[in-house]
C-alpha cells in the first residue's frame, strides 16, 4: 500500500516538475535564461544545447547575452534562434548574440495568462488520472483480497489527500506565474 502511495507521490511531483519547466519557459517580459533551453543548435552533427556551448547571461532586465566560446558557431546559433519559437529577433555583434525582449502588451499579457491558466488545468488533469490509477490498483488489490476494506477505505482518503495537496500546489504556482506576467 505505502509502495503504491510513493508511485503515486512521484508521479504528481513530476507532474508539478513539469508545469514549472512549461512556465520557466514563457516570456514574461524579462531576460530569462532558462527560454533558451529548448533550443538546440546543430554542433558538428550532434544537436546541442545553446546552454551548453555559450555563456548565456542577463545584461539588464530585458536583454540577454549569449557569448559562444567557439566564435565560429555565431551564426548557427542565431540561425537555431530564428527557427525556434520563442518569437526575438537576435542581434549579432560579431562577438555575442543579444537577445532584447520586448516589452508585452495588456493583450499579450491576458493570452499568456489564459494559456497559464490551461497548463495548470492540464497538470490538474495528470494528477487526478494518477489518483484514479492508484485508486484503481487498490480496489484490485481488495478484489484480490490482498488489503480489506477499511484498508481500501483509509488509501483511498491518502490518494485524496495527495491529490488535494498537489492540486493546491498547482494553483499557487498557476497565480505566481500569473502575477509575474501582469506586473509592469
Amino acid at each position: 500500500m505505502k509502495e503504491q502511495l510513493n508511485i503515486a507521490k512521484e508521479k504528481m511531483t513530476k507532474s508539478l516538475n513539469n508545469l514549472e519547466s512549461e512556465f520557466a519557459s514563457i516570456r514574461a517580459g524579462r531576460a530569462n535564461p532558462s527560454i533558451l533551453d529548448k533550443v538546440t543548435v546543430d554542433y558538428y552533427g550532434v544537436p546541442t544545447p545553446v546552454n551548453q556551448m555559450a555563456a548565456v547571461s542577463v545584461a539588464e532586465a530585458r536583454i540577454l547575452v549569449i557569448q559562444p566560446w567557439d566564435k565560429s558557431q555565431l551564426k548557427a546559433i542565431e540561425k537555431a534562434i530564428l527557427a525556434s519559437d520563442i518569437g526575438i529577433n537576435p542581434t549579432d555583434d560579431g562577438t555575442s548574440i543579444r537577445l532584447v525582449f520586448p516589452q508585452l502588451t495588456e493583450d499579450r499579457r491576458k493570452e499568456l495568462c489564459k494559456s497559464i491558466k490551461k497548463y495548470g488545468e492540464d497538470c490538474k488533469v495528470a494528477v487526478r488520472s494518477i489518483r484514479r490509477d492508484t485508486i484503481e490498483k487498490f480496489k484490485t488489490m481488495k478484489k484480490n483480497a490482498e488489503i480489506t476494506e477499511d484498508d481500501l477505505k483509509d488509501c483511498e482518503k491518502k490518494v485524496q489527500d495527495l491529490t488535494d495537496k498537489f492540486c493546491a500546489d498547482v494553483d499557487k504556482s498557476v497565480s505566481v506565474k500569473e502575477k509575474e506576467i501582469m506586473s509592469i
